[in-house]
């Protein structure tokens, strides 16, 4: 399987170079890019202390157009273990985008879900050495209902835009809205109800942003489980997600926040491998059907593109209630050596009320350059 992704993507790269030998125009602007970040990080938390250099994500894509109207991107991610839904190498991205008009654009393929300002982020411009919590676990990272590692993305299809120009030409609206399998990347759908995820924000003055986010479907498996009853077939778990975003960007400060409510059961176990016991394990989590969230950062210029100090508030209850919440603070700093490649430091002092031993330390050094 790895072999044989790595030789396609070569492949493609070949051909694609070949292509703009030839000067062809019905395919045009065909470019290599990726990213890597490096990472070091070491955590106090007591019977889980750890230290240790990681590779955090290396990704390559080629991307491109077609015949003027229609963009085009396929992105492969190498990080991981090789064994697992998880693993390295993966497709994360694979579509295609009508971009005629710009009130109205058309995607349809393998790409981000429609939810939260931080999910299409870029993980080095999101700033931090992760997504927040309630990104992560609500918007289809390791997502709390127990579908495996999808970098919050799904296969479907979408619409979007943006509309009514000020005086200055600038638009002040943007909605977005999809229909997605409903099961992560690279998955076919379980119980033929697919997600419908969208969202829309207004942007009264340059570089700020006021939206709201909304999610309804479900996340389903093929197996049997024991509780309620117990029984096999499919069990499928609806899911009811919404979110409030609000950022701000001015003169290199980055001002973001966001809130999100879910709304569904989960299953116990996380899937991992589709040749194992859980893609088949359909008992629920202990967990119950609420969940939320909230973090606020900011990142303040010391020099102007080039140092930063930066801080945040990330907060997250797995459950209806305070009891098994998580809270991280974190203080940090960055600084560029270049716009495609920089240094990070941050802090984060942890309080989990799920551990006996509540709070612990994490530090974490990060070395991310793009090409």
């Amino acid at each position: 399987m790895k072999k044989g992704i790595i030789i396609a993507l070569l492949a493609f790269i070949a051909i694609s170079t070949k292509a703009q030998e030839k000067k062809q125009t019905w395919i045009n602007n065909v470019k290599l890019s990726g990213y890597s970040i490096i990472q070091y990080q070491a955590s106090s938390q007591e019977e889980a202390k750890s230290n240790s250099f990681n590779l955090r994500i290396a990704r390559v894509s080629l991307d491109g157009r077609i015949l003027k109207d229609f963009y085009w991107k396929a992105q492969i991610q190498f990080n991981g273990n090789t064994s697992t839904l998880g693993s390295s190498p993966k497709v994360v991205d694979l579509f295609v985008e009508w971009q005629k008009y710009d009130f109205f654009r058309v995607k349809i393929g393998q790409f981000k879900n429609p939810f939260t300002y931080e999910n299409p982020m870029n993980p080095i411009d999101q700033g931090f050495m992760g997504y927040g919590q309630v990104v992560q676990k609500l918007a289809g990272f390791s997502d709390r209902a127990g579908a495996h590692s999808s970098n919050g993305r799904d296969i479907g299809l979408q619409f979007q835009g943006d509309f009514l120009k000020n005086a200055n030409g600038r638009n002040l609206i943007h909605y977005q809205v999809g229909v997605f399998n409903g099961q992560g990347i690279n998955m076919k759908d379980v119980d033929e109800q697919k997600n419908i995820i969208g969202g829309a924000w207004v942007m009264p003055v340059p570089g700020m942003r006021i939206g709201a986010f909304g999610w309804t479907g479900s996340y389903a498996r093929k197996g049997t489980w024991t509780d309620g009853g117990g029984g096999n077939g499919v069990r499928k778990l609806q899911q009811r997600r919404y979110a409030f975003s609000a950022e701000y960007l001015v003169d290199d400060w980055t001002f973001r926040s966001e809130y999100i409510h879910s709304t569904g059961y989960a299953f116990a176990q996380t899937l991992t491998n589709t040749d194992n016991a859980t893609n088949t394990n359909c008992n629920l989590s202990s967990n119950g059907d609420k969940a939320q969230g909230v973090y606020a950062l900011i990142i303040a210029p010391i020099i102007k593109k080039k140092v930063h100090v930066k801080g945040r508030y990330d907060m997250y209850q797995p459950t209806g209630d305070s009891n098994k919440q998580k809270t991280q603070y974190e203080i940090g700093a960055d600084y560029l050596f270049h716009k495609n490649f920089q240094i990070s430091a941050e802090y984060s002092f942890v309080n989990d009320k799920s551990l006996s031993d509540r709070n612990y330390g994490i530090f974490d050094v990060e070395v991310a350059y793009r090409f």
